[in-house]
């Protein structure tokens, strides 16, 4: 028996420049179109056995706007990026030049008092090798860092490979397998 996750990674709250650590803002207007958007292709997620979102409101409106009504899951909260929240890193950047360095440098370096990103990646690992194995479909609305968490970890890619992938808005990955052991599913788009 295996099971089949689909991330879909939620609508924006704002620009990318103006994008902040641990932002837990609603989505913008520019994000609710984009769900209207892409809805069409989405939509057919719902059908899954278990619907879950991160505990952001960004996460729970994109599920909700698609239908999906997704339970939050705490473990699927963003990296606790801690002193740092809610500043841009352009911010963090112009006032800790040295932290920002050493972070994105070091995966266990938490230079800011919150969670560095080896146990960002491993506490999202965990949350996927504890999903029932069904034969199932689980679909989860998170933020884009979630994705790029699970994706690092399902692949057992080297922590670094994190800072490689480009999680944009509504896109979706699909990972098939056990606990500790998954495979990437990459399917056609019917967009």
């Amino acid at each position: 028996m295996s099971v089949r996750v689909s991330l879909v990674a939620a609508a924006r709250s704002s620009t990318l420049l103006t994008e902040r650590f641990d932002d837990d803002r609603p989505l913008d207007r520019t994000g609710w179109h984009e769900v209207q958007l892409a809805a069409h292709a989405l939509v057919p997620l719902a059908a899954a056995e278990l619907r879950y979102c991160s505990p952001t409101p960004r996460s729970r409106a994109t599920g909700d706007a698609l239908g999906f009504a997704p339970m939050a899951q705490p473990a699927l909260r963003d990296c606790d990026m801690g002193r740092w929240r809610g500043l841009t890193l352009a911010d963090v950047a112009a006032r800790e030049p040295a932290s920002v360095d050493a972070w994105l440098a070091d995966p266990r370096a938490a230079p800011h008092g919150g969670e560095p990103l080896l146990a960002f990646i491993s506490r999202i690992g965990g949350w996927l090798d504890t999903r029932p194995a069904c034969d199932g479909f689980i679909v989860a609305v998170a933020e884009p860092a979630v994705v790029r968490a699970a994706l690092v970890y399902a692949l057992r890619a080297p922590p670094s490979a994190y800072w490689n992938v480009d999680v944009r808005p509504l896109s979706t990955i699909t990972l098939t397998g056990l606990a500790g052991s998954w495979s990437l599913s990459l399917e056609a788009s019917t967009r």
